[in-house]
């Protein structure tokens, strides 16, 4: 996750293989390094909204946020849909009628957790263009 010399604007870093988190102590060190990871990037180049985006190996893709009050906002693409059941149950959040789950700060661990033994890789995010532009996020 420390290859950061992509500085093209909507680019996404290189994707790293996934190992499945097992605890939650587990998750608790997976979210530091990735905190860790995610304040190198915006040290070295100027991102406003960096993230994360999951790759599921059954098919789509999971672009996760937080905003500076520690919600989680997720863009679950159309390929990724099948398991927006899997999100809700996780987090006790009902699904919206969209793409986009702003879920709270809290969850994350279960989030993570829930999510886990779906994950085939992850990739770092240096922007992600949201499919409603209703939603106001920042």
């Amino acid at each position: 996750m420390n290859d950061f010399d992509d500085d093209r604007a909507g680019a996404t870093l290189q994707p790293i293989p996934w190992t499945p988190l097992e605890t939650i102590a587990d998750v608790e060190l997976w979210v530091d390094n990735l905190n860790r990871d995610l304040h190198a990037l915006i040290r070295k180049q100027a991102v406003n909204s960096p993230g994360v985006c999951f790759v599921l190996a059954e098919g789509g893709e999971i672009f996760l946020h937080t905003n500076s009050d520690g919600d989680v906002l997720l863009d679950v693409t159309e390929e990724a849909e099948w398991v927006a059941p899997l999100i809700a149950a996780a987090t006790q959040v009902a699904a919206p009628v969209g793409s986009l789950w702003i879920l709270p700060g809290h969850v994350l661990t279960q989030l993570v957790m829930g999510l886990s033994p779906l994950v085939g890789a992850t990739r770092l995010v240096l922007q992600h263009e949201y499919r409603s532009k209703k939603n106001k996020w920042r």
